[in-house]
């Protein structure tokens, strides 16, 4: 038993000091973030992104049109269009709101390229 506690103390303990620090941790630092913006924007035309798709798969896409779409028209407003019509065409996301039978006004219209996760259309009908 007393074998037990101790092999269990010393398992939390180390456990416990291999937990995540917020204030010791590497940051690369501003100056790094800005030669690294300067860099993608002046070689656009290597391919700077590694995957064939950013946003490839339908939870994917409906968590980045919300986030959009709540940050410019409100969350109570976008979540009120739910459940939205999403579909993967030639490789974009175009996502709209929904409203129940009867209803009058508009819906929220959303184009995401799946590719980079560029927004190529953003409306809201009234």
């Amino acid at each position: 038993m007393k074998e037990a506690l101790l092999l269990f103390f010393c398992c939390f303990t180390l456990s416990c000091s291999f937990a995540q620090d917020g204030e010791k941790r590497t940051t690369l630092g501003l100056d790094f973030s800005k030669k690294e913006l300067a860099e993608a924007l002046k070689n656009t035309d290597k391919t700077q992104i590694l995957v064939d798709k950013v946003i490839k798969d339908k939870p994917t896409a409906i968590n980045v049109a919300e986030a959009i779409l709540f940050s410019i028209y409100g969350k109570e407003n976008i979540v009120k269009q739910r459940p939205y019509e999403s579909y993967l065409i030639d490789g974009y996301w175009l996502i709209n709101g929904t409203l129940p039978q009867g209803w009058v006004g508009g819906t929220f219209l959303i184009i995401i390229n799946s590719t980079n996760g560029k927004v190529i259309k953003l409306t809201h009908g009234k």
